[in-house]
């Protein structure tokens, strides 16, 4: 426990099991040892020997992989905290909490989608004097403006009723969409006349959302829309700096009497020839900007989907933070990023259950978590790039501003902190606040926070603190992992890669854990090799795994039962369901060789200076239709998307492997015996597909697969400055790969009229052992010899050829009368030698009329074998030669498109 009479704010306890679960990864590591032993020990010399070598690396690859990702499940622990303590202890002490909202688009983030997080966090279970929340519009959009204007009015009126009957969760539009009946009278009049108010404000906020437009009342009213001028646009527009809500004025009360928190309004100044750094650089801004108004000790980052869902989660952090033993060595609390709209059996995999329930924990046995860009407590003093030392610590009461300025000549003297220019010469986004150049800046930040000797802490209480906005199409959701990834492999390959950065500063484990996702881009090429290779394979009879009777068998069947067992075991554990188990393995499969190969390809460009850095917000809201498709757990395939054309290729190119086993198996049930893993790989793959077959084919509405460029505006805004177009970036990898697929496929049918090896051999050994005989690659032929030795003689055939041969296989005994002296009378010896030079001839001539025989009967089958592949052939050729032309068709339809359209005034 500590010292005497010490009782901490929280718990640590280590999980169960443990013992259990890592005998089970010792079996799984014997059996990729076993497979890797398979695959060198049995390397074929000629047929299939590149794509064994393909499977080869990519089981060492996957193998490997495997092993990083144990770290992360090795030693998981679970937190818990006691906020009755803290509040025992330092109620009157807690510290102010500054808490930053970011959004950057009001299109795709709307602006009452952003109050309404903006209110649950202004309504936290905390004194309202030490909350101060601000937030960053990199839009610049006086639409977002205006909505906040219009909440700081609300809030004096929410807040209180949140108090008062102490309601959860505190976001307007959720609390009322969950209510349905209240029991309290006294209540049920209140939530009228608040659920009105929030009715009209809302009305107000999206009728100008619609419109484009404030109110002109309004723009008379509010000094604050002056800062907006005709030349602002959202990438060219001076600091706008207000504070709606003065924390410091006497006067900042609610319709109760009592204090309102801080609100404060921050567009940066945007110049176009000016870096921005994206996120990273907003947050920045704050940091400058919240230093010289509330100064809060710790600091709250959320996105501005992601609301409160739990009023007492400042609280649960601060038990961290102000522990008196342990606290003074947590940087940052990490909590989960959780979603409200994720359905049942969840279709796109986006609720990150397991990475959530399990592999962060895992992180936090050895040092605590990365930080993930929201829902997260910092301590400011870290984010400003200060190291830790043991004699670190923290005065609560030290942070308070005294300043005799009025809120307008405050926001004036700000301005400065959040320009252009101000961070030129200086250690912000390098030594101070988070790190630029990477798309992730949160993982780089968090991973250089900690190799500066700090811990962070994994809180996953089981009411949720933060609920956001998952993804409802599937274009969304391949993009956003695409950044994602590209950022973590941005991230390995920099200075500030885990790999070497943190050696020596971090645990072994947590960089393990770190590298477990800055290589999911690397999970690509191994992917695609696993997808391709074996169904190319199987269609042409050539096996890449062990007969089923084979002792070699059992490790390929014990990996793969365990591994996907163990995967089903910890999904269902974390509360998934068993069809959402199967949904999670298919979008790992889309991700795979969509999301992270798109992102190992940019990264490598951008390594290469054909590429900046990007950013790619996704999309928070949805049409009513798709809305419909997405709760019913329909595929939406979305806007017409690059990575849809390698979905495609891809399932198309498994659904014609697949029809010409099916055909083999009814003509040669052999098949299943021989390749049973390949046939079981190439049906697993077909019933993965299953959506993008129904989308090509089946269905009929907007869901379906795109077949022509939909607007992306509206699902997605790219925010980015490229060496090189967007179009062209999106277009030339889809193209290689298109090219290098039918390159696989023309190889592959070219192959079924070529083989190396072909015919019959014949090896004779007399009765000593010694080679009497030996014909090599013989199709047609006969062959004829004399045993000049008495004893058994031995006959090896051994057959090469794609076709079942006749081999005709005759033992003549006889004698010749110049061998044999027979004691008879010599008037009969000629008589004699005629009778067995006839003999032989009718042998000779019935033999080979036999012979003929069986070569007009080989010629039939080779001739039928050879029609029914020429048949094949030209109905590949035919199909690639249409899908080249209506591909040529589209892209310069396309091409002509994008001319005509930068062509109009």
């Amino acid at each position: 426990m500590g010292s005497e009479g010490y009782a901490p704010l929280f718990e640590t306890r280590r999980a169960k099991g443990r013992f259990l679960y890592r005998m089970f990864a010792a079996s799984m590591f014997l059996g990729i040892c076993l497979i890797w032993a398979y695959r060198v020990i049995h390397i074929p010399t000629e047929d299939g020997r590149w794509g064994w070598i393909g499977l080869l690396l990519a089981e060492l690859w996957f193998g490997l992989y495997w092993l990083v990702t144990q770290a992360s499940r090795w030693n998981p622990i679970y937190r818990s905290t006691f906020k009755d303590r803290l509040s025992q202890r330092y109620e009157k002490d807690l510290p102010a909490v500054d808490i930053f909202v970011c959004t950057a688009d009001p299109v795709i983030e709307p602006p009452i989608m952003v109050v309404n997080t903006v209110l649950s966090v202004m309504a936290y279970d905390y004194p309202q004097e030490k909350l101060g929340v601000y937030l960053s519009d990199d839009a610049g959009s006086e639409l977002t403006f205006y909505a906040l204007l219009e909440a700081s009015h609300f809030s004096k009126h929410w807040i209180p009723y949140c108090k008062k009957f102490k309601i959860e969760p505190r976001s307007p539009a959720v609390y009322f969409s969950l209510t349905s009946h209240l029991h309290d009278a006294d209540q049920a009049k209140e939530l009228e006349l608040i659920q009105k108010l929030y009715e009209e404000m809302k009305d107000r906020i999206e009728t100008a959302t619609k419109l484009g437009r404030i109110p002109e009342e309004v723009l008379m009213e509010q000094k604050g829309f002056s800062q907006w001028d005709s030349f602002s646009s959202r990438h060219d527009h001076d600091t706008i700096l207000q504070i709606l809500i003065d924390g410091r004025d006497p006067n900042a009360m609610d319709v109760e009497g009592s204090k309102l928190p801080t609100l404060v309004y921050l567009a940066r100044e945007k110049r176009p020839k000016h870096p921005h750094n994206f996120k990273a650089g907003a947050m920045n801004a704050l940091i400058r900007v919240s230093s010289k108004i509330s100064n809060g000790a710790i600091i709250l980052n959320v996105d501005c989907d992601m609301y409160s869902n739990n009023s007492h989660s400042i609280r649960d952090a601060l038990c961290f933070f102000m522990d008196e033993e342990k606290g003074q060595e947590i940087a940052f609390v990490q909590y989960p990023q959780n979603f409200q709209n994720i359905t049942k059996n969840e279709l796109y995999s986006s609720s990150l259950r397991v990475i959530s329930e399990v592999e962060f924990h895992g992180l936090d046995g050895y040092g605590g978590p990365m930080y993930i860009g929201t829902g997260c407590f910092h301590r400011r003093d870290t984010l400003c790039g200060r190291k830790f030392s043991k004699d670190y610590r923290n005065e609560w009461k030290r942070e308070s501003i005294k300043t005799e300025e009025s809120a307008h000549e405050l926001q004036e003297s700000l301005k400065n902190l959040a320009s252009c220019r101000y961070e030129g010469d200086t250690q912000w986004g390098n030594e101070m606040g988070l790190k630029y150049g990477c798309p992730v800046e949160d993982v780089i930040t968090g991973l250089s926070i900690q190799c500066l000797g700090w811990k962070s802490v994994y809180l996953n209480p089981a009411q949720k603190a933060f609920l956001g906005v998952a993804p409802t199409t599937l274009e969304q959701t391949l993009v956003q992992h695409k950044r994602w990834s590209e950022g973590d492999l941005q991230i390995l390959l920099s200075k500030y890669s885990p790999a070497w950065y943190g050696l020596g500063r971090i645990s072994p484990g947590l960089i393990l854990g770190y590298c477990t996702y800055c290589l999911w881009p690397l999970n690509s090429l191994a992917t695609l090799s696993y997808c391709i290779v074996p169904s190319l394979y199987l269609l042409h009879g050539i096996p890449l795994f062990p007969q089923v009777s084979s002792p070699w068998f059992l490790p390929f069947a014990y990996v793969i039962l365990a591994k996907y067992s163990g995967s089903l075991a910890e999904f269902l554990w974390s509360g998934g369901t068993l069809l959402g188990w199967w949904n999670d393995q298919r979008i790992w499969l889309f991700k795979r060789t969509t999301s992270y190969l798109f992102a190992f390809m940019d990264t490598i460009l951008r390594l290469l200076g054909f590429s900046e850095t990007s950013f790619i917000l996704t999309a928070k809201v949805a049409d009513e239709d798709v809305s419909q498709r997405y709760e019913g757990e329909m595929m939406e395939f979305g806007g017409s998307s690059p990575m849809f054309t390698i979905l495609a290729t891809l399932a198309m190119l498994n659904l014609f492997c697949v029809v010409g086993v099916v055909k083999k198996v009814g003509l040669d049930m052999e098949v299943y015996k021989t390749m049973a893993l390949q046939i079981l790989l190439a049906v697993v793959l077909l019933l993965i597909n299953g959506p993008l077959y129904q989308g090509l084919f089946l269905r009929k509405d907007n869901g379906k697969m795109p077949c022509k460029a939909r607007p992306r505006e509206s699902n997605k805004t790219d925010i980015s400055s490229s060496g090189i177009s967007s179009e062209m970036k999106i277009w030339a990898p889809e193209f290689g790969f298109i090219v290098i697929l039918v390159l696989l496929s023309v190889q592959a049918v070219d192959a079924s009229w070529h083989y190396n090896k072909d015919g019959v051999d014949l090896v004779v050994k007399g009765p000593s052992g010694n080679q009497i005989q030996d014909y090599r690659d013989k199709t047609s032929e006969k062959f004829e010899f004399m045993a000049h030795e008495k004893g058994l003689h031995r006959f090896c055939f051994t057959n090469k050829s794609p076709y079942h041969e006749t081999i005709d296989f005759d033992v003549y005994t006889g004698h010749f009368a110049y061998y044999d002296q027979h004691a008879k009378d010599e008037h009969f010896n000629p008589l004699l030698e005629q009778i067995s030079k006839l003999e032989e001839a009718l042998y000779n001539i019935q033999f080979e009329q036999h012979w003929l025989e069986a070569q007009t009967e080989r010629q039939a089958r080779v001739n039928d074998a050879m029609n029914r592949r020429a048949v094949y052939k030209a109905f590949y050729e035919s199909a690639a030669l249409i899908g080249a032309s209506i591909l040529q068709v589209y892209l310069l339809r396309r091409l002509f498109e994008r001319k005509l359209g930068t062509s109009r005034v």
